[in-house]
């Protein structure tokens, strides 16, 4: 049986910081970061699956959850990546694999950079770390507010289409087989456009975000100096039918990590939806191997 969940808040510069925490802290300690539109209950099944061997944290980012953020908060990666770093010092937690899932990867992957001793481990789940994963349809949108420099033209068009409940549940049903999707829980996708969507606030919040994402693309040259001068052990297992971060950027992690291990499950963007165990499974098997 697994431990207790228990949920926590924390304060980081006035922001304040839900997170659910699960396993025995003495453990090697996991962090899960989610990813756009959703929030730590993206792990509420995933987490239990590990925690009899990990010591689980898994936050709300800014923006996202019941994490609330004071009125002059800027919604960009890098305020995001201090907030959780932040977080994980008033934890004492100075050594971790971390679980990267879209928005996740930037994050965490700025936490690498910021420290990279401490970070023993990344298993990317659908978190982008090379141009080739940027499936051109879904982007296409978002780079012409990139293009236009956060023109309110671009910023509407995104509001109307991609922060809406029918987005949202693309994101939950696109790419997985047929016969899967009565396992995805509708509630999630409700959920997150709710919480995280709906809104005046939390449109322009997301939105900033988007037109914050291009910085993502201008560090990759310094993670991939990373990946090729520090050898972190990574394991890529990806959701194949992901309309939005493709295969290829799965198979990228490969040009400079030789050993990155990579997977394919057959589930689209929220894989753990359906796959969960299987990725349990091989995530308990990469971690076996990783020296904390």
């Amino acid at each position: 049986m697994a431990p207790p969940k228990t949920n926590h808040f924390a304060t980081i510069d006035d922001t304040s910081v839900h997170y659910f925490e699960i396993g025995n802290p003495s453990l090697p300690t996991l962090l899960l970061l989610h990813g756009f539109p959703s929030s730590s209950t993206q792990y509420r099944n995933f987490a239990p699956l590990l925690a009899n061997k990990y010591h689980i944290i898994a936050p709300d980012l800014p923006g996202f959850g019941l994490t609330k953020t004071p009125s002059d908060y800027v919604f960009t990666f890098d305020n995001l990546a201090k907030t959780i770093s932040g977080l994980l010092h008033l934890l004492n937690i100075s050594k971790y694999a971390v679980y990267i899932f879209d928005y996740g990867a930037p994050v965490g992957l700025r936490l690498a950079l910021e420290s990279p001793n401490s970070v023993k481990a990344i298993i990317s789940q659908n978190g982008n770390a090379y141009e080739e994963g940027l499936e051109p349809a879904f982007w296409a949108p978002i780079k012409k507010l990139w293009r236009t420099e956060n023109s309110q033209e671009a910023r509407d068009w995104l509001r109307n289409n991609y922060l809406t409940l029918a987005a949202t549940e693309m994101q939950y049903t696109a790419g997985f087989p047929k016969e899967d999707l009565k396992l995805v829980d509708p509630s999630q996708w409700n959920l997150d456009f709710t919480q995280n969507q709906e809104g005046r606030g939390n449109q322009e919040r997301q939105i900033d975000l988007f037109y914050d994402y291009r910085t993502n693309l201008s560090l990759y040259p310094k993670v991939h100096a990373y990946f090729r001068e520090k050898h972190p052990p990574v394991l890529a297992i990806w959701g194949k039918g992901d309309p939005i971060f493709v295969p290829p950027g799965a198979e990228a992690f490969k040009k400079h990590l030789k050993n990155a291990q990579v997977q394919f499950v057959d589930a689209g963007h929220f894989a753990l939806e359906t796959k969960g165990c299987e990725i349990a499974e091989a995530v308990l098997k990469f971690l076996g191997g990783v020296s904390f």
